[in-house]
């Protein structure tokens, strides 16, 4: 990938505390992870990467509102996130009780996302930017490339990855900068993203390595 900040975006999925946060209701499945790619240390780092060097930061949340819980059917995870009310928002209208909720940002990339330049979309219901404006935002912006990280690895970020490929996006997903959880019966998540990010994505890269793309990008313009 040819990465500028003119045509590039960083898109981060679900940074919020019910997937991120210690001690959070998936921690157990997905702690480990966490701790191994230091995700959390490098979506801050992506985020001030993309700030410093001019790239724009697009946020695609999960949220579930009271409104949802009247669905009639859904798969294992999506059942246990509506069972464990995970991102719940009273509606999408009312930010009663969001503060500090299960839904809102993880404390240390809160003031990155809410600095009045990061763009949050309206939420995704299941796991892809299908039925969000994510691609209708970066369209907008004349936004043909993507750096993608966040949550949950094999789960959001693949269905993201997916969605934006199949409508002519070139991405890059960050490695270090997801985690998945690695479940006793369903299987590691981990495992099934790596796989599948190198079997799809136009690259894999580190935060590392994407740093000092965005730096290099940064000093040629």
């Amino acid at each position: 990938m040819d990465i500028h900040a003119s045509d590039t975006a960083v898109v981060i999925t679900d940074p919020q505390n019910d997937v991120l946060r210690t001690g959070g209701p998936v921690w157990a499945l997905v702690g480990g992870a966490l701790e191994t790619n230091r995700t959390v240390e490098n979506l801050a780092r992506l985020i001030d990467g993309a700030s410093n060097n001019g790239f724009s930061v697009f946020v695609s949340p999960h949220y579930n509102f009271e409104s949802d819980h009247d669905w009639k059917f859904g798969g294992p995870i999506e059942n246990m996130m509506h069972e464990g009310r995970m991102f719940a928002r009273s509606s999408s209208l009312s930010l009663d009780g969001f503060a500090g909720s299960g839904a809102d940002w993880l404390d240390a990339l809160a003031p990155r996302i809410n600095n009045g330049t990061t763009v949050v979309t309206s939420p995704h219901k299941m796991f892809g930017a299908t039925s969000n404006d994510l691609i209708l935002q970066l369209r907008k912006r004349g936004i043909s490339k993507v750096i993608l990280g966040g949550m949950l690895a094999n789960l959001c970020v693949e269905s993201h990855l997916r969605d934006l490929l199949e409508n002519g996006f070139e991405v890059a997903v960050i490695s270090d900068a997801v985690a998945a959880p690695n479940h006793p019966q369903l299987g590691d998540g981990n495992k099934s993203a790596a796989t599948n990010f190198n079997f799809l994505a136009n690259a894999v890269l580190s935060t590392d390595e994407v740093l000092e793309v965005m730096a290099q990008a940064a000093d040629v313009s």
